[in-house]
């Protein structure tokens, strides 16, 4: 956001623990595009106007008036568009909810929460009826009291993750359950081992089965290999760091665990279309 001009979002104070915009408000107040960007906590948007795109992780994702999308916490988003909608944008961490939720129980209920879940959560129009209504008075409540009083707020959110949980529909098929169950722990690996793990065999090895046997899995369920997984990961990770720090391209390719710094130029060629110096120069370029 622009600096002068964050005060007038009317985020109030702890707002690094809970916060809820009004998503015409804020987007006239960010400087567009948006780089890649890693997610401290959870974002959800919820649109009662217009359109919004937005990438998470490797795909692209628009939604509608009615529904929402999810940016987990871990994950990495980006987006350009200036769209014109309407709507809420709420953030928050874990530790807002597991006062009534374990972390545990939080991710297993809410499968949306997890970096691996479908982001995009399309609503019936009675379900979308109640989530706005549900927007609102945390909303309201927000504005007048901030964070002074929890025991409201709080349960109207819970309420309202609820609500999207009754819409929420996984993206991949649960046919194949074994399959599916071993592809989602692989993937949560990866986001918490990718800097010092890059081989199928290592997450193969903490899985207890062979690599054949993941490699197998994962590609019955997402058409991609574990290899390919990790490679976008790696891409999408350093996307990041060039976007958000200072780090040289070598510091960056030491930050995302490859030591051999032409290879990890390779490598981001590859996925990105250009050398890690020439992304930086883009970035540096849209933002001025």
């Amino acid at each position: 956001m622009q600096p002068e001009e964050e005060s007038e979002l009317l985020l109030q104070p702890d707002f690094t623990k809970f916060f809820m915009v009004k998503v015409e408000s804020m987007f006239q107040r960010m400087k567009l595009p948006i780089p890649p960007t890693k997610a401290v906590a959870h974002s959800l948007l919820y649109l009662t106007e217009g359109e919004a795109t937005m990438t998470i992780g490797s795909e692209t994702y628009t939604i509608q008036a009615g529904e929402c999308l999810i940016v987990a916490a871990g994950q990495i988003f980006s987006f350009s568009n200036p769209d014109v909608n309407k709507g809420y944008l709420c953030h928050f961490p874990d530790d807002f909810i597991v006062g009534r939720f374990s972390r545990k129980d939080l991710l297993k209920d809410f499968e949306f929460l997890r970096v691996w879940g479908n982001p995009r959560i399309q609503l019936d129009s009675k379900v979308s009826d109640y989530v706005h209504f549900l927007c609102k008075r945390i909303f309201t409540e927000y504005i007048g009291h901030g964070l002074n009083r929890v025991d409201i707020l709080q349960p109207y959110f819970i309420a309202l993750l609820c609500e999207l949980n009754r819409s929420y529909q996984p993206v991949f098929s649960s046919i194949h359950t074994a399959a599916l169950s071993l592809t989602h722990e692989f993937r949560e690996l990866l986001f918490e081992h990718l800097k010092t793990m890059q081989l199928v065999t290592d997450y193969a090895s903490l899985l207890n089965i062979s690599p054949n046997h993941l490699n197998k899995a994962v590609k019955l369920i997402t058409g991609k290999s574990p290899s390919r997984w990790i490679d976008e990961a790696i891409v999408l990770e350093a996307k990041a760091l060039l976007s958000q720090s200072d780090l040289s391209v070598n510091e960056v390719a030491a930050e995302v665990g490859l030591l051999d710094a032409s290879y990890f130029s390779r490598l981001f060629k590859r996925y990105a279309g250009m050398a890690p110096g020439q992304f930086r120069k883009m970035i540096e370029k849209s933002s001025n």
